[in-house]
């Protein structure tokens, strides 16, 4: 086994299974040849200061999977040179959410038993963040990292580029510094403006059309200045609304809901006031998924295929293809409107 090795002690990974991961890594680099003995379990014990116990344990899995062969007496030996090693990936999340596990679903999906997902949530934190990064930072073949943080982009981007370059792939949005990185992303300014042209008609049918943006959560401010041009370039009375409550629901308005949270709220005032969406006032909201399909007859919804997100970003690793891809965005007509 090669000397440059180490086992890693911090990580969460069993220290056996870092053993079976290095063997298969000489025998893919070619140090170790087809019927070749590979150092004894006291050898290997030694050189990378562990229990024998638990290099056994590495041989004897190794065994298992046909990688090795042993001889009473003389130890073990290559046995096959072709191995099929199971990609590792990291998956970074700033939050859980709906859309994110839909994400999440498709990509572990796509890549099958070819690879073993894992899971980091930073909390939008650029503290957590870097200690994920440092953590784990020659334990993954791959980090698929979503970037989203309040105003630490320029660290996250300095964190990010500690990694190899070839393994990291950004989702869902771009990151200013890492113009050169693979990435599946929203272009949100442009993305409201089509997707609200194409429920302009509808719009129209409302004396006011209003941006519910919460003011204390990170969602792209491009938002704003996406629905800013497109009210303006269609000359509709638009407001921005950062702090919602009961009095900004009127009669006769349409509202374009951002947070879920916000949209369930509305919802309820509605009903307490008897009113129906699509008819005393318009709603659409952000981020598609199965609820909205069928709250108050249909939410009408604008927003991006996070299965696609996940797939492409999949079908990338799998393929070796790794390129900058804008995510389809679309507008979902239903009864809300």
């Amino acid at each position: 086994m090669s000397v440059d090795y180490r086992i890693d002690h911090d990580s969460e990974i069993p220290k056996y299974k870092q053993v079976v991961d290095l063997i298969i890594s000489d025998i893919e680099a070619g140090i170790f040849k087809k019927g070749q003995r590979v150092p004894s379990i006291n050898e290997t014990s030694e050189e990378l200061l562990l229990s024998r116990d638990t290099v056994e344990k590495a041989y004897v899995s190794l065994k298992k999977k046909g990688v090795l062969a042993s001889v009473r007496g003389k130890g073990y030996y290559v046995n096959q040179v072709s191995v099929q090693k199971k990609l590792k990936v990291a998956l970074i999340f700033n939050k859980l959410s709906n859309y994110k596990r839909n994400i999440y679903y498709s990509f572990v999906e796509t890549l099958g038993s070819k690879a073993g997902v894992d899971v980091f949530i930073y909390n939008y934190s650029i503290e957590k963040f870097e200690e994920i990064i440092n953590d784990h930072l020659t334990t993954y073949d791959y980090f698929v990292i979503l970037p989203q943080f309040n105003d630490e982009n320029a660290k996250a981007a300095e964190m990010i580029r500690k990694i190899p370059k070839k393994k990291v792939l950004l989702i869902d949005r771009n990151l200013d510094g890492l113009n050169a990185y693979p990435v599946v992303y929203q272009e949100f300014e442009k993305d409201i403006q089509a997707a609200l042209g194409e429920a302009l008609s509808l719009i129209r049918k409302y004396s006011r059309l209003n941006l519910v943006f919460p003011q204390n959560e990170f969602y792209s401010k491009n938002i704003i200045r996406g629905f800013r041009v497109f009210c303006q370039v269609n000359k509709l009375a638009f407001s921005v609304i950062h702090q919602f409550a009961g009095e900004d629901v009127k009669r006769g308005e349409a509202y374009v809901l951002v947070s879920d949270d916000d949209l369930y709220r509305f919802i309820k005032i509605c009903r307490e006031r008897k009113w129906k969406t699509g008819t005393d006032v318009g709603v659409v909201a952000y981020n598609d998924n199965p609820v909205k399909e069928i709250l108050e007859d249909g939410i009408t919804t604008i927003t991006t295929n996070h299965d696609e997100i996940g797939r492409t970003v999949a079908r990338m690793i799998l393929n070796s293809d790794f390129r900058r891809i804008k995510s389809p965005f679309e507008f979902i007509k239903r009864n809300s409107l």
